[in-house]
C-alpha cells in the first residue's frame, strides 16, 4: 500500500513538471532543446539561456550533474590551462564554498548546490523523468522529439544538443556512430584496439579456475572464456564501468556498510588470489582511495581487481531502458558487495578488514538514493563519427586543428575491457595510460554530424573521436567546456539561419573569448609565459613543461648567482581594480621565497610568494597565489616581474592572471 502511494505521488509530481497545455497534447516549442542533465547539459542550457534563447533541459532520470555530482569529486584535469569559461567558473565557485580561489576536490552535494545556482540564475526550465522515445526528421533536420514521462510529450526546437553520456538522441536521429575500439590501422594509431599491458594487471601466476589447476572446475566469476585477439585489433568491447564511491570516516555522519542485496562472496575470489601474490599494506593497495573535504572519499578503481566490473557492460550502449537499469543495478551490487567483502570476509587480512570498517556511507550525501550515487560511471558508450574524428595524432600534437572550441590535456586513458585466460593465467586487457603531452585543441567539426546527416544537432559528450583519443577528452571539465561551445554555436546557427556544419567557427571562438561566462562580465586577462608578445625575459631562463600551466614554464635554478627576471605585461582594456594571481607549480626543492615586483603604472610594489603557503591538492600540479589587488591603468603600462633575487632553489615564471573586481 505504501509503495502504491509513493508511485501515485511520483506520478503527480511528473504531471506537475509539464504545463497544462502539454498535458492536453500540445507540443512544447523552444529555440534550443538540451537532452541529458549531465554537467555538460547544465552548462549548455545555462549558456543558451544567457544568450537569450528559450531553452528546455530534459533529464531522463532524476539526477542532475552526471558524474560531477555523482561522486567524481577528485577531478581529472591534466592541465588547468585547458579548462576555460563556465567550467573554470564552476571550480572557482566550488573554491568560494571552501574558502579558496579554486577548488578541484569537492563533496557531491556541494557540486549539486553549485549547479543549482547556475540553473536558478538563468531560470532554466527542466523536465525530469522524461526519456527519449522517438525522433522525427525532415529534410535533414530534427523537427521534433517525443519523450515519455507520465505521458508522451512532443518537443519541437530549432536546435538540439545531445549532452547524454549514452548519445541516445544522436543515435535515434540517424547520425553515424561507433561503439568499441577501432583497429590501430584505421586512424594510424598505436594505442587503440586490443591492448595487453602491465598497468592494473594481475601478477603472473594467478590461477583462473575455481579449483586451482583444474580447468574442468570452470572459470572464476568475472573471467571471460574468450581468447585474446591480436594486439591493436578492433572489437566492440567497452572499457569497464564502476561507481565513484563516496564514503566517510566520521562516526557522526556514517552509516555502516551492510551486506547488499544479491551478495555473493565468490565474486571476489580473485581479490584473495591477488593479495596472496601481492600483499596490500592498506586499502590503497587495491582501491584508489582519494580523500575529499570533511572526511569523505572519491574511491576509484586501482589494480588488477578493484571496483571496475570488467566485461559486464558490453550490452549497455545499445540496451533499452530496462536492460540498462539492470546493468546499473548489477554494478551497484558488485561495488557495494566488494566493500562489504573487504570489511567482513574472514579470508581478508585482519588489518584490511579493520581499516575498511572505519568507513561507511555518508548520511548527508545522496539522501534520496539510499546514500549511494545514482550515477554509474559510464566511461564510454557511443562515439559519433562526425565531420572530423579526433585521434591519437591530435592528442600528441602531430595533427592540430584551427577550429578548436575547447581543449583537452589528460592522459590517453582507457580502463580494462576484458578479463581473460592468457597462458593459463588471469590477465586484464584494455588498460592504456599514455601521457606526456600538453593541452591540444578539440575541433568544432568533432561536435557536429557529417554534412547531410543532421543539420541541427550538436554532440559535445559523445563527440567524434577514436576510442583512445576519447580516453583523453572524456573528462567532466572538458565536457562542460565543449557544451558551452556547442550552445554558443547553436545560437550562432539560429541567428545566422545555417546548418550547424556551416556555422562560422571564428565567430563562436570570438564570442567565447569576449564573453567567457555568458553574462557579459569583464573577461579575466591571462598572460602565459608562452605569450611572447607580453613576456620579456632578462637572463637565460630554461623552458620546461613539467607541472606547467599551459604548454610550458620558465625555470631558473641558478639560485640568484646571475640576476634574472621575467616581466609579464597585460593589455588592460579599462582602468579599474584588478586582483592579480601568479601560478605556482609544485616543484621539488623550489625557492622558499619568490620575489615579485608589481608596477601599477605609478608605483613599484614588492610582493613575496612563499612556497609553503600553498597546498597543492588532487590532480593539479600547482595553485594560483594571490599577489593582491591593484588599480591598473588602461594600456600596457602595468606589469608584474618575477625575479630570482635571493633564491635558495629553483624559481618559476609561469602565468599571471588579472581579474577585474
Amino acid at each position: 500500500m505504501i509503495r502504491q502511494i509513493k508511485l501515485w505521488l511520483l506520478a503527480i509530481c511528473c504531471l506537475l513538471t509539464i504545463p497544462a497545455a502539454l498535458q492536453a497534447g500540445a507540443p512544447k516549442e523552444v529555440d534550443i532543446c538540451v537532452y541529458g542533465g549531465t554537467s555538460a547539459g547544465i552548462m549548455a542550457a545555462y549558456t543558451a539561456k544567457k544568450l537569450h534563447k528559450s531553452v528546455l533541459l530534459i533529464e531522463p532520470g532524476k539526477h542532475l550533474g552526471g558524474l560531477t555530482t555523482g561522486g567524481l569529486g577528485y577531478t581529472d584535469i591534466g592541465n588547468k590551462y585547458a579548462i576555460t569559461g563556465l567550467a573554470r567558473d564552476f571550480y572557482r565557485r566550488i573554491g568560494t564554498h571552501y574558502g579558496k580561489f579554486e577548488q578541484w576536490i569537492f563533496e557531491p552535494h556541494v557540486a549539486s548546490q553549485t549547479f543549482d545556482g547556475y540553473l536558478q540564475n538563468a531560470k532554466v526550465e527542466i523536465w525530469y523523468d522524461h526519456r527519449l522515445s522517438s525522433v522525427r526528421k525532415e529534410n535533414g533536420y530534427i523537427r521534433e522529439i517525443t519523450v515519455e514521462g507520465a505521458s508522451p510529450v512532443v518537443v519541437k526546437a530549432r536546435m538540439f544538443i545531445d549532452c547524454s553520456y549514452e548519445g541516445d538522441l544522436m543515435a535515434k536521429a540517424g547520425v553515424s556512430y561507433t561503439v568499441g575500439r577501432e583497429a590501430n590501422s584505421l586512424y594510424h594509431e598505436t594505442y587503440n584496439g586490443v591492448q595487453l599491458r602491465e598497468k592494473h594487471q594481475f601478477p603472473d601466476g594467478v590461477d583462473p579456475y575455481k579449483t586451482p589447476g583444474k580447468p574442468e572446475s570452470g572459470l572464476l566469476w568475472g573471467i571471460s572464456p574468450a581468447s585474446l585477439d591480436a594486439q591493436g585489433s578492433g572489437d566492440k568491447s567497452v572499457q569497464a564501468f564502476n561507481f565513484r564511491i563516496c564514503l566517510t570516516n566520521r562516526p557522526d555522519n556514517m552509516i555502516p556498510i551492510t551486506q547488499p542485496e544479491g551478495y555473493n562472496a565468490s565474486r571476489y575470489e580473485l581479490l584473495l588470489r591477488v593479495l596472496e601474490k601481492v600483499p596490500a599494506k592498506n586499502l590503497w593497495g587495491f582501491l584508489k582511495f582519494d580523500l575529499m573535504p570533511n572526511g569523505k572519499t572519491d574511491i576509484n578503481n586501482n589494480g588488477a581487481f578493484s571496483t571496475d566490473m570488467i566485461g559486464m557492460n558490453f550490452d549497455y550502449p545499445e540496451a533499452d531502458e530496462a536492460r540498462r537499469k539492470e546493468i546499473i543495478r548489477q554494478h551497484e551490487q558488485y561495488n557495494k558487495g566488494l566493500l562489504y567483502f573487504i570489511g567482513h570476509d574472514p579470508r581478508i587480512p585482519e588489518h584490511l578488514r579493520r581499516e575498511m570498517l572505519q568507513w561507511g556511507y555518508p548520511k548527508d550525501e545522496y539522501v534520496n538514493n539510499g546514500h549511494w550515487s545514482p550515477q554509474l560511471y559510464v566511461r564510454e558508450v557511443r562515439r559519433m563519427v562526425g565531420e572530423y574524428v579526433m585521434t591519437q595524432a591530435n592528442c600528441q600534437g602531430r595533427a592540430t586543428v584551427t577550429d578548436g572550441v575547447g581543449m583537452a590535456a589528460y592522459t590517453m586513458d582507457s580502463h580494462n575491457c576484458q578479463r581473460l585466460v592468457v597462458n593459463g593465467m588471469v590477465k586484464n586487457e584494455g588498460d592504456v595510460q599514455i601521457g606526456g603531452f600538453g593541452p591540444y585543441p578539440i575541433s568544432y567539426r568533432a561536435l557536429v554530424p557529417k554534412t547531410g546527416e543532421c543539420a541541427n544537432l550538436l554532440v559535445p559528450v559523445c563527440l567524434s573521436a577514436s576510442h583512445i583519443a576519447y580516453g583523453s577528452i572524456r573528462m567532466e571539465p572538458v565536457f562542460m567546456v565543449l557544451a558551452q561551445s556547442a550552445a554558443t554555436a547553436a545560437v550562432v546557427a539560429i541567428d545566422s539561419k545555417v546548418p550547424v556544419q556551416q556555422v562560422a567557427v571564428q565567430q563562436v571562438q570570438q564570442m567565447l573569448a569576449a564573453n567567457p561566462l555568458a553574462d557579459n562580465s569583464t573577461p579575466e586577462i591571462l598572460v602565459d609565459n608562452d605569450d611572447a608578445a607580453h613576456v620579456t625575459l632578462k637572463g637565460d631562463w630554461k623552458k620546461d613543461g613539467k607541472g606547467s600551466y599551459g604548454p610550458s614554464l620558465y625555470l631558473d635554478d641558478s639560485k640568484g648567482s646571475v640576476p634574472k627576471s621575467a616581466r609579464f605585461t597585460p593589455e588592460i582594456q579599462q582602468e579599474r581594480e584588478y586582483h592579480i594571481y601568479s601560478y605556482l607549480p609544485k616543484l621539488a626543492n623550489q625557492a622558499t621565497v619568490t620575489h615579485v615586483r608589481v608596477f601599477d603604472g605609478k608605483e613599484l610594489k614588492q610582493v613575496k610568494i612563499e612556497a609553503n603557503a600553498i597546498k597543492v591538492e588532487g590532480q593539479t600540479s600547482g595553485e594560483w597565489v594571490s599577489l593582491g589587488s591593484f588599480r591598473l591603468p588602461k594600456g600596457k603600462k602595468a606589469y608584474v616581474e618575477i625575479s630570482n633575487e635571493q633564491a635558495d632553489g629553483p624559481v618559476v615564471a609561469d602565468a599571471l592572471l588579472f581579474i577585474a573586481r
